[in-house]
């Protein structure tokens, strides 16, 4: 490739621009020496990018040594190139592990700020497909954008922005949504936003308790990586407010999902929302798969199962990363110091994540965990595909609709459960 060719490929690649000058400069150095074509350079700074972030070192400590003289030849680029992929992939691929380390990178500058007057803010699941098994919640946008800093973040990438909108008008929205009476609602408004990092800001859990209070056919879901707000400590929280909590180990936390509360506090938050004689409920979504993964997850089943009466838990829902391209993009974009790439990605349905016997493997570990819970509690799989359900639970749903009704009339008979409970 000339020099000026590959240095408008270079100029026009963002995550070559974010790289270590050292990296650039032996990027420079291998493109002109194995006479890379554009492709090369793509899937070698990709590589780079990664190896940055996993904290692995240089892409030149990882670049083979040169083979001896005589094998040089018209098939030297593709030996090179060969051997440099087999120890990428054999990091790629293996468990990761976070022993020993902690993964420093700041929570952005979020600027609140507020809007009205927008047409809807009701939505639907943004990955609803008969591809995967969905339950089709409805989506509330209360807030709009996140404050936390998960390196896996979806929300982020989609707004573009660390703005974070609260609703002016908030009220006059829910009063425009039709409910009929009729039928049964399953609404979340952990989609857009997390559900509790910002309390009773701006008036928002004021408001959505009223909804929820208006229209006792309506199922409200806050879905939360935050401690319990003392607004909710000392408030009277509606029957059908379903208030869940996104658990991971505290390795995953400490490394992955910076600004967030610690494990110790989104359980004490379930146990004070039980307690009070409401819902939780729990998503262990995403599971990552890394050295050790096995018992740390299971400590947190055997925590949960000994801490909470089983009444009070709605559902237990389990799934792992699963990423497009987009958000892959935005990962390395940001160039922070984090290993969640570091996992064998495998395409389905568009989308990419873990192979299909990496999720078996820690759904049916997970789910063996919480046998006590098995018979009392909701437990499903969130976004996955439907051939993983019967190996996990030994049972599946034909369709997204029957799943959709079972997971509601499960919800209603623990609505039912906790204020029978409540009034004896």
């Amino acid at each position: 490739m000339p020099d000026d060719t590959l240095d408008s490929a270079l100029a026009q690649n963002l995550l070559y621009v974010n790289l270590d000058p050292s990296d650039k400069d032996f990027i420079r150095k291998i493109a002109a020496a194995y006479r890379l074509t554009r492709m090369d350079l793509q899937n070698i700074i990709t590589a780079c990018c990664d190896l940055e972030m996993w904290e692995q070192g240089s892409l030149s400590s990882f670049w083979p040594e040169e083979p001896p003289e005589e094998s040089r030849g018209p098939v030297h680029k593709k030996k090179i190139l060969a051997l440099f992929y087999e120890k990428y992939n054999r990091k790629k691929k293996g468990p990761k592990s976070y022993d020993g380390m902690v993964k420093e990178f700041p929570a952005p500058a979020y600027r609140i700020q507020t809007v009205s007057g927008k047409p809807t803010i009701l939505g639907t699941c943004p990955v609803a497909s008969e591809k995967t098994r969905c339950c089709n919640l409805q989506t509330l946008d209360a807030v709009i954008n996140c404050g936390f800093n998960c390196s896996y973040c979806t929300i982020a990438p989609f707004y573009g922005s660390t703005d974070v909108y609260f609703h002016d008008d908030l009220q006059t929205q829910l009063d425009r949504i039709p409910i009929d009476s009729s039928k049964l609602y399953h609404i979340g408004t952990g989609q857009s936003s997390d559900s509790l990092l910002w309390g009773n800001s701006h008036g928002l859990l004021d408001i959505l308790f009223d909804f929820a209070e208006r229209h006792p056919n309506v199922i409200l879901e806050l879905k939360t990586k935050a401690a319990l707000p003392d607004y909710m400590k000392n408030t009277e929280i509606p029957p059908n407010v379903l208030t869940t909590w996104t658990l991971n180990t505290p390795k995953v936390i400490l490394n992955e999902e910076k600004g967030t509360a610690s494990l110790e506090k989104r359980i004490e938050g379930a146990c004070e929302t039980a307690a009070k004689g409401n819902l939780t409920g729990f998503h262990f979504h995403p599971m990552v798969y890394y050295d050790g993964w096995e018992d740390e997850y299971a400590a947190i089943a055997r925590k949960l199962t000994a801490s909470i009466d089983p009444v009070h838990v709605a559902m237990v829902s389990i799934g792992t990363l699963t990423f497009i391209k987009p958000v892959i993009r935005k990962i390395r974009e940001r160039k922070l110091p984090t290993s969640i790439l570091q996992m064998e990605l495998e395409e389905t349905a568009g989308k990419y994540s873990y192979p299909l016997n990496v999720k078996q493997s820690m759904f049916s570990h997970l789910y063996s965990c919480f046998t006590p819970w098995h018979d009392r509690v909701f437990f499903y799989l969130c976004m996955e595909p439907p051939s993983l359900w019967k190996p996990v639970f030994g049972f599946e749903f034909d369709n997204n609709a029957e799943f959709e009704s079972a997971m509601k009339e499960s919800y209603i008979r623990s609505i039912q459960a906790v204020r029978k409970q409540a009034a004896q």
